[in-house]
């Protein structure tokens, strides 16, 4: 296990938030850098996250632990593993000159969650309370550290996804998950909508379902829980199984795998699972059941933006394209509401807004890409 820093520096942190107060003054707050291709060019001073790191408080009986957000995202999974838990949303864990980097302010800020988002829940869903600077270098409270303290509950989550567009996250309160002792992944050759079709058959079961992905002709369905569930789900799911799985699915959360690192620009649409597949030529990818599916082709944006609106989805950037060009396809009623939002938190601008927003947030018509976690609509 790498060492585990522990350096309390929200003072420094706060100070330079209430110098960015002064007219003109923009911070875009980042972390290790590993999200910085999410929405559009950051733009403002970097404020640096990672020295203030390090585990405040870690209850394994209690499911929850609270560190700071510079804290890296490895020594968390570490540490939880000691005790045989992890993180339940499976955050993406982007890599750096070819190791896995991430935080996690970042991971929560992104709103990102990984292949078993379906069945675990998404970030917000484990956040339970978390400290953090607004606009005014004001330090706010949410939440607690009980998972069945509700007081506060909706302020905390609203920070994720939020990509540092309403305040700095100081420290978060998260619950974590216990890891199943039997998991297995199975595969089988299908054509698109056959796949389709038995991932939302399954889906519809009592299957301990962790992961269920359609990408290249292979179905992959992942099954995690007891050693008897498992192997009676084996037995109803069929298939060959996958070997080094572990390895395959980190590829797919972290997109390290072979499809993500083809080159290319790709785009991410949002749906309900059994939204009816595309006629669109291109490499797709299926993920969360089909609920999340993953775009690399040269389709015109217009057909993509005509496809999401047949099957009432939510359809973004996420890398390679023109970051001076988001998609705006939110819904006006959420753009509104964030704009609101942002005026409460952030009323003098200090925090980069241009992560989301195609103009800044109080600005008549104003329009969002919404680049956090899709499901989150």
């Amino acid at each position: 296990m790498s060492e585990m820093v522990d350096r309390d520096d929200s003072q420094q942190l706060v100070e330079r938030v209430e110098q960015a107060r002064e007219p003109g003054g923009r911070l875009t707050i980042i972390g290790q850098g590993s999200k910085h291709f999410m929405g559009c060019e950051p733009q403002g001073e970097s404020l640096d996250t990672t020295d203030h790191c390090g585990v405040i408080e870690y209850e394994p009986g209690d499911l929850v632990l609270t560190a700071r957000s510079g804290t890296p995202l490895v020594q968390i999974e570490q540490l939880l593993a000691q005790q045989g838990q992890c993180l339940g949303f499976e955050p993406p864990r982007f890599a750096l000159n070819g190791s896995a980097a991430g935080t996690l302010g970042g991971a929560i800020a992104s709103g990102l969650s990984g292949p078993r988002r379906p069945w675990a829940g998404a970030a917000r869903d484990f956040v339970l309370g978390m400290t953090m600077v607004n606009g005014e270098a004001q330090r706010l409270h949410f939440g607690g550290q009980l998972i069945k303290n509700v007081a506060g509950f909706d302020l905390p989550r609203l920070m994720a996804g939020s990509m540092g567009t309403f305040g700095l996250i100081l420290d978060i309160s998260i619950r974590v998950l216990p890891v199943r002792p039997a998991a297995v992944t199975l595969q089988h050759v299908l054509p698109a909508s056959e796949a389709l079709a038995k991932m939302i058959e399954w889906q519809r079961q009592p299957l301990p379902l962790s992961g269920l992905v359609y990408g290249q002709g292979v179905l992959s369905v992942r099954l995690s829980g007891t050693a008897e569930g498992v192997l009676s789900a084996r037995e109803i799911i069929g298939g060959d199984e996958l070997n080094d799985a572990a390895s395959w699915w980190d590829g797919l959360r972290d997109q390290t795998g072979a499809w993500f690192a083809e080159p290319g620009a790709v785009r991410r649409i949002s749906c309900a699972a059994a939204a009816e597949l595309p006629e669109i030529g291109g490499e797709w990818v299926l993920d969360w059941g089909g609920a999340q599916r993953w775009y690399r082709g040269d389709a015109p944006l217009a057909m993509l933006e005509a496809y999401a609106r047949k099957i009432d989805g939510q359809l973004s950037c996420f890398r390679g394209a023109d970051r001076k060009k988001p998609i705006p396809l939110a819904d006006p009623r959420l753009v509104e509401i964030h704009g609101q939002l942002k005026s409460a938190f952030d009323p003098h601008g200090v925090f980069d807004s241009g992560r989301l927003l195609v103009q800044p947030p109080l600005a008549a018509g104003l329009q969002s890409s919404f680049l956090s976690d899709p499901a989150a609509k």
